[in-house]
């Protein structure tokens, strides 16, 4: 586990050669990424899950399990708004399979080992009970990558509980339309022919006309969520994307379609590249648009 502070962008072409049948050059296809992350300070940074990473004060967080050798998920920590800007991941064969169950521990929400203390709460010698602004708010702490993704052993679904991958929710929300969203992701995860599915979620909290307030003044209480979903099979690469408002209302009666939106569209709503870490080419075609149909959405 560790955390990096800046990450800058790095394009390398990718040169695709073509040949015939007596090994003579053909043709050569160069496919390009002009916006894809660098690895120079974080070698995880290419990884499909990820978007494009701010940089300035902000920190990559890297969770990893199995003594430090599997990615779990990660977080981008803005260190002045203190606040989790996304969490990333991703899920595959190996790490949807459920070993053990729902971490139930005391603190319930630990804070994160690999964040300076400094860049959660504003007095670093502030006791912990009082930097968890969440308590008596009537918000959850909402999980961002959620328990029920990361149940392949116990210490990754512990590190699901770290407060920097938590955003305030209202419970309705959170245990409601929340709640469906993710189940409808682990279903697209875990359906035949799924190769592997890349995720980045998170709240809105860039933007001050979509944060819906602070908590104690502090904790930014986005008023919008969002999933960006990448899907891999065998036919190649499709994306889909959710956008919903932070509400005290019951939307569980609503179909997901209403809130399904394409890539393209999620980037201007939020300012994130995301799936920059795909060929220039692959990442035009999958982030333009998606089809409901073709994820099952009515």
């Amino acid at each position: 586990m560790k955390y990096v502070r800046l990450l800058y962008l790095l394009a390398i072409p990718l040169i695709l050669t073509a040949c015939s049948s007596d090994d003579k050059e053909e043709d050569v296809v160069i496919e390009t990424n002009s916006n894809q992350n660098s690895t120079v300070t974080c070698p995880e940074a290419n990884r499909l899950e990820f978007p494009h990473l701010k940089g300035g004060n902000n920190l990559v967080i890297v969770h990893k399990t199995d003594h430090n050798t599997v990615v779990n998920y990660t977080v981008e920590w803005d260190c002045d708004k203190k606040s989790q800007r996304w969490s990333c991941y991703e899920m595959n064969k190996e790490n949807t399979t459920a070993n053990t169950s729902r971490y139930n521990g005391n603190p319930q929400y630990p804070l994160d080992p690999d964040l300076p203390l400094a860049d959660y709460l504003d007095r670093p010698s502030e006791d912990y009970l009082i930097g968890d602004y969440f308590w008596g708010t009537g918000f959850d702490h909402g999980h961002i990558c959620p328990s029920a993704d990361r149940l392949y052993s116990a210490e990754a679904n512990y590190q699901t509980f770290y407060l920097t991958n938590m955003q305030p929710q209202y419970n309705i929300f959170n245990a409601g339309l929340w709640a469906m969203m993710e189940k409808q992701v682990r279903t697209w995860a875990t359906a035949k022919g799924t190769d592997a599915l890349y995720v980045c979620k998170g709240g809105t909290i860039d933007d001050e006309s979509n944060i819906l307030r602070r908590l104690s003044n502090k904790l930014i209480v986005p008023k919008y969520f969002f999933m960006a979903l990448l899907l891999k099979n065998a036919q190649g690469y499709r994306a889909i994307a959710f956008w919903c408002e932070n509400e005290n209302v019951d939307r569980t009666n609503d179909s997901l379609s209403k809130y399904a939106i394409s890539i393209d569209e999620l980037e201007k709503r939020t300012g994130i590249d995301f799936f920059c870490n795909l060929p220039d080419q692959t990442e035009y075609k999958v982030e333009q648009s998606y089809v409901p149909n073709v994820w099952g959405l009515r």
